[in-house]
């Protein structure tokens, strides 16, 4: 996480050492060797082919560069480092995937399609109906989860962006909404009966002037090392979108969270913090954030039969269900925590 007096002197810091490591394609002469069939083009955005599993970032000078799959993209981390992306659809559909970085350069992928994990794209799943929604199981009996494989294992320290934000909320108001979803994740509050055993932790700590990390189409940027909730334009069929930025941990245990960012998308869809009776094609502040939160937390989706989980795909128009977490939702944080 960023420190708390400093997060403008730690972007410069990380973008230097982005820089260093593939700045070199700027100079004529001083980029590494390209190997040959795994590189891709050049310049412009590479796909998942164009860098296969197991080749080399560093002697294809693709970090900072942006990889695409299914839809979105990250810009490839530093080595030691790992990106992901998840983003809340309108229809249900998944749409996310995380790349790593090894410490040495070699590159694999974590790809989420429309019909959960595997190696190639499916069919995105149709939005679920009332219908479909009512014959779910029940969110207290439904055991389903799925984690990133990171966690936070400090404090979630977060900043405010100081542009306009979902449902024109204040600052004030937005930070309450914002604080309560994510207080929801580290509290593992639920109507099951669950008590609280996950040890996570989180700090709010001002506005700022940083940005989320996320452009125009829900792809991940370069991290600036501030983690910031705000909203913006994230292009149609994406409600919100989250990245996260996590280093690897020795034997196996989960990766360190090291930043993660969340963007609503108001150039597309309406939010309330309040919805009511009236309630038409508006998506509700808290119910979307905490599912966002449970992204920075490292939980993943759940797909179609879990529509009564906080992580599933979609998060419906008009509905706050979303607000506290399914027993499979808990047990997905007891997994990592």
């Amino acid at each position: 996480m960023a420190g708390r007096h400093g997060p403008g002197l730690l972007a410069r810091v990380i973008a230097a050492g982005v820089l260093a490591v593939s700045g070199a394609t700027l100079a004529d002469g001083d980029a590494p060797p390209r190997a040959q069939g795994d590189c891709g083009p050049a310049r412009g955005a590479l796909t998942v082919d164009d860098l296969p599993a197991g080749s080399s970032a560093l002697r294809c000078a693709a970090v900072g560069r942006l990889v695409v799959h299914a839809g979105t993209g990250v810009a490839v981390p530093e080595p030691g480092m790992k990106v992901s992306v998840d983003s809340l659809s309108a229809d249900g559909s998944r749409h996310g995937f995380s790349v790593e970085v090894a410490a040495d350069g070699t590159v694999s992928y974590g790809l989420e399609t429309g019909a959960g994990s595997a190696e190639h794209a499916r069919p995105a799943a149709p939005r679920a109906t009332a219908a479909a929604r009512t014959a779910a199981r029940a969110a207290c009996a439904d055991t389903a989860h799925a984690v990133s494989e990171h966690k936070e294992y400090g404090t979630y320290d977060w900043w405010l962006g100081d542009d306009a934000l979902p449902g024109n909320l204040s600052p004030s108001a937005a930070r309450r909404a914002f604080e309560s979803a994510i207080a929801t994740i580290t509290g593992t509050r639920n109507d099951c009966g669950y008590g609280d055993v996950v040890g996570a932790r989180a700090k709010f700590h001002s506005q700022t002037f940083h940005e989320a990390d996320i452009d125009h189409r829900a792809r991940c940027s370069a991290r600036d090392g501030v983690s910031v909730w705000d909203a913006g334009d994230l292009g149609p069929g994406v409600v919100a979108t989250t990245c996260t930025w996590s280093r690897t941990v020795a034997g196996g245990a989960p990766d360190w969270l090291k930043e993660a960012d969340v963007r609503f998308n108001t150039g597309h869809y309406a939010f309330t913090d309040n919805p009511t009776a009236n309630c038409k094609n508006t998506y509700d502040i808290r119910s979307v954030a905490t599912h966002e939160a449970g992204h920075v937390f490292g939980l993943a989706h759940v797909g179609a039969g879990h529509e009564n989980q906080t992580m599933f795909t979609n998060s419906f128009a008009c509905s706050t269900g979303a607000r506290t977490l399914g027993r499979g939702d808990v047990l997905g944080l007891r997994r990592l925590y």
